[in-house]
């Protein structure tokens, strides 16, 4: 493929990131949340970058968590959501995964299986998020229920925090949730990226970063540099055309910027097929040869632009990096009012990957 666009997954970085992830929490086990093909960089890739230092891993999909094992994985193996039916609870004692469980339909399920390959649940707590999970107020009687199957061996208490990146954080939650530690005798898991960082106390035995993995940060007020993070997935392109614009004309689809002055754009082969946004705001960083700029106009499908006019040595072919290690993938999303986990699991499949090492 002649096309410039690529991007790269730095299988280090991933690595890197994890080992600082769990020496925020050193008391604590940290399994690594591969949900979303590894939040778009690939599952395996993300596998093998942590084969020999990774605690456990946390998926959504049975299928993945059946890859991993049929690709010689043999850490505990969650999944998130627990099962989807009761085809999967069997599937889960076969595979040796532990999941949540989050609903009375769920541990029906359970009911059908054996003592003698039993699954192991994680009892999900709703404290507050209210998305999955049984309330304060019925776990007592979940967990009874749990223990009285002989097809689940409950191993943990669970619950997920909705504002541990802001200043809000997790105390409402926290409050819900802690009461219930020392009476379920449970080892508790409760600390996803942000609270791993920020909340020390709710780490409990088992901590859950995700997206601190692949090097951005979950927090609006720090980068991710300044966790120490690094980042592992880099997208980049070239640019294919050079336009020089004069004082009145525009850019791009519906007229979105109009030159006040003469401007010289230079034109990457990089669109919204390829994941990135639509929305990006003018002025969205980029750097080009390694010097910063900025995005004008709208976004199309194959195309965007990018202002070259304090740029004179950019040209045809000249690199542009659209995030990465110079380009925080925390800013471009800023710019498009979204999360680095959306531009990241948006990478699409026609964009060539190169995997490092």
């Amino acid at each position: 493929m002649t096309r410039p666009i690529q991007v790269e997954i730095h299988r280090s970085a991933i690595r890197h990131n994890y080992l600082l992830s769990r020496a925020q929490a050193p008391q604590s086990k940290a399994y690594a949340v591969l949900k979303a093909n590894a939040y778009g960089h690939g599952l395996l890739d993300a596998v093998q970058a942590l084969a020999d230092v990774a605690d456990g891993f946390a998926l959504l999909n049975i299928e993945d968590a059946i890859r991993l094992r049929q690709a010689g994985v043999q850490q505990d193996i969650v999944l998130l959501e627990g099962a989807f039916d009761a085809e999967e609870a069997a599937a889960m004692a076969h595979y040796r995964l532990g999941g949540a469980v989050h609903s009375q339909q769920q541990i029906s399920w359970l009911a059908k299986g054996s003592a003698q390959q039993p699954v192991s649940c994680w009892l999900k707590i709703n404290s507050g998020m209210n998305r999955l999970g049984f309330t304060p107020a019925e776990a007592a009687a979940a967990l009874a229920q749990l223990r009285a199957q002989p097809g689940a061996r409950v191993d943990a208490l669970m619950t997920h925090f909705a504002s541990a990146d802001d200043d809000y954080g997790v105390a409402e939650q926290w409050s819900r949730f802690q009461p219930l530690i020392a009476p379920s005798g449970l080892p508790v898991s409760a600390a996803n990226s942000a609270a791993l960082f920020r909340h020390p106390h709710t780490h409990g035995s088992i901590v859950r970063p995700g997206i601190v993995l692949y090097g951005s940060s979950p927090f609006a007020d720090t980068d991710a540099a300044g966790l120490g993070l690094r980042p592992a997935m880099t997208l980049s392109s070239r640019v294919i055309a050079v336009q020089k614009v004069p004082a009145g004309d525009a850019v791009g689809y519906g007229r979105r910027l109009v030159a006040e002055g003469e401007m010289r754009i230079g034109i990457v082969a990089c669109g919204y097929a390829d994941g990135y946004p639509r929305i990006a705001a003018n002025g969205t960083p980029v750097a080009v040869d390694g010097h910063p700029t900025g995005t004008v106009g709208r976004v199309s499908m194959d195309m965007l632009a990018v202002d070259l006019s304090k740029l004179p040595q950019a040209g045809i072919g000249s690199r542009v990096e659209l995030w990465g290690p110079q380009v925080p993938i925390e800013r471009v999303a800023a710019g498009a009012d979204t999360l680095g986990y959306e531009l990241m699991c948006a990478v699409a499949p026609r964009v060539p990957r190169l995997v490092h090492n």
